[in-house]
């Protein structure tokens, strides 16, 4: 290790989403882990610390910051609008305990809130926009006296009494370059799926649709992914050298290029491990690969979530959905047919909807005949289109820990708040309990098929209870709340992309340190 590397404490913060307290189960920190390969390839002294786990209190964490004694804390947490509020709290006290501590702040939250961020917090030192790997390790060189802030990109930060950023960070074309630091965590402390040991993974990055609702689509500007062969190649590895079974797919799009796809899905059959693969794509993509649908099983994937979003094909036009009602029937046909669980996500509380567009919905819902079914409620991101549409709407929940997808957090004009919480739990049991449902979660076949649909009936029944004790007693919601421009601020969807595009340049050389486990592998960003 050089004598200019630097003690580096990477911080997955608790996180109050009912997503995250219900399971019981933890999944490793991806982001975090992506930024902290590069990290330590570079030479420093790199540790991870999951709050999750607990989750830890606050003088817990702090207790653990204090004793680990880092030159840099890197904070970054996947849903990281919800857990904003936590984190705000841990770097105030943190700033108070460790006066010389450099306090770097990362995810897609901050990327677009960083004015604010930085305006309202002093304890902040830097945020780290859009993608973490090259930024973060830029930022380490520059810190560890190496190189100047002012040439790195994705960066905001105070200088002279003001609030300075260096523009978009390049996007990274080549999503090997940069391996996930797997060596930070031990596997046997994660696990999803009923108690599989598991990791999060990412064979892609973005998407080429234009969903205006949709968070993730601009923080990754263009849709990319990663060598299918050299990718199936690390998943197998986890699975002989640290007893990995579970692989959940982060990306928004992973089957995006057939071509890739299918040589990912080709390269890890030729593995020959025994994987399980769950994941989210676009009903469009099954129905384009009813051919590779038996590839698919072979791999190892036993469910896809399919995001529905709505029953009307002129909702699916507004919102720029750019599919079908029946294209979605079609692709939970097919995977049905190949053994393959079909989750539907169904979007709901929209200010137009009303009492008879739910029962629609619920006949809908029972057409399309998904295996499982997962209701969220409409949550506006200041950086999307859809902001804009909705700016004039007023706040129920002024709790931002809540803006999970989990609570309602605008008013609706033609149904009521509780009404909505009636409907979305009507739908969800005549869903989960009809008779087809029934058979598949208690007597299916297909043994890998029973065991996620009785993990999930598992999982679904503790959610189902707690968002009705959440609404009447654990988040409050005001009768007479600000727009929603007021609350966030005037819009960000000018601000979408939150990448440049790459450029030919010739590279800042850095100080690479072989590492001692070496992994071909990467994926999101802090």
């Amino acid at each position: 290790m050089s004598s200019t590397a630097l003690r580096i404490l990477l911080l997955n913060p608790p996180h109050t989403a009912i997503g995250s307290r219900v399971p019981r189960e933890q999944l490793p920190p991806l982001g975090l882990l992506s930024v902290g390969g590069p990290l330590i390839d570079a030479g420093h002294h790199v540790e991870l610390l999951d709050a999750e786990f607990g989750p830890m209190r606050l003088d817990a964490i702090i207790a653990a910051v204090v004793a680990n004694a880092p030159d840099v804390l890197l904070i970054g947490h996947s849903g990281s609008t919800s857990a904003h509020p936590t984190v705000v709290q841990i770097v105030r006290r943190l700033r108070h305990a460790l006066p010389a501590l450099t306090i770097v702040y990362g995810g897609v939250f901050p990327t677009y809130h960083w004015r604010d961020v930085l305006a309202q917090e002093p304890a902040f030192d830097y945020i780290v926009r859009g993608e973490g790997e090259r930024t973060m390790l830029r930022l380490a060189e520059a810190l560890a006296g190496r190189a100047n802030v002012d040439d790195i990109g994705g960066l905001a930060f105070r200088r002279d009494g003001g609030i300075r950023d260096t523009g978009a960070a390049e996007m990274i074309t080549d999503l090997d370059a940069y391996r996930i630091g797997w060596e930070l965590i031990d596997h046997r402390r994660y696990s999803y799926w009923g108690n599989l040991r598991a990791v999060v993974v990412q064979f892609s990055r973005g998407c080429p649709y234009l969903c205006s609702y949709c968070g993730q689509r601009g923080f990754w500007t263009r849709w990319r992914h990663r060598d299918p062969v050299a990718f199936a190649r690390e998943l197998a590895r986890l699975y002989r050298e640290e007893g990995v079974r579970l692989i959940n797919f982060a990306d928004e799009l992973p089957t995006g290029s057939r071509k890739a796809w299918k040589a990912f899905l080709e390269a890890l059959v030729a593995e020959n491990v025994d994987l399980t693969l769950v994941g989210s794509t676009r009903a469009g993509d099954i129905v384009r690969d009813a051919d590779l649908l038996p590839l698919y099983k072979r791999a190892g994937v036993i469910r896809f979530l399919l995001g529905i979003e709505s029953y009307s094909d002129a909702t699916l036009d507004a919102i720029r959905k750019g599919a079908s009602s029946s294209e979605d029937r079609q692709a939970i046909q097919l995977l049905r047919q190949h053994g393959i669980i079909s989750m539907a996500t169904y979007v709901v509380g929209f200010d137009e909807q009303t009492d008879l567009d739910y029962w629609r919905s619920l006949r809908h819902l029972l057409s399309y005949d998904p295996d499982q079914i997962q209701l969220l409620y409409v949550t506006p991101h200041r950086w999307t289109p859809y902001y804009d549409e909705v700016a004039g709407q007023r706040v129920i929940q002024t709790d931002v820990r809540r803006w999970d997808y989990k609570h309602q957090v605008l008013a609706t004009n033609r149904v009521p708040p509780w009404r909505v919480l009636l409907w979305v739990k009507a739908i969800e049991v005549c869903l989960q309990l009809r008779p087809k449902a029934l058979y598949r979660s208690l007597l299916h076949p297909d043994k890998r098929v029973l065991h996620g649909m009785r993990w999930y009936v598992k999982m679904g029944r503790r959610v189902w209870f707690r968002e009705i004790v959440e609404f009447f007693f654990g988040a409050p919601r005001v009768a007479d709340g600000p727009d929603l421009a007021t609350f966030w601020g005037p819009s960000l969807a000018a601000e979408e992309n939150a990448l440049g595009k790459p450029r030919r340049r010739t590279p800042i050389p850095l100080t690479i340190v072989a590492p001692a486990t070496r992994d071909t592998a990467r994926a999101p960003s802090v």
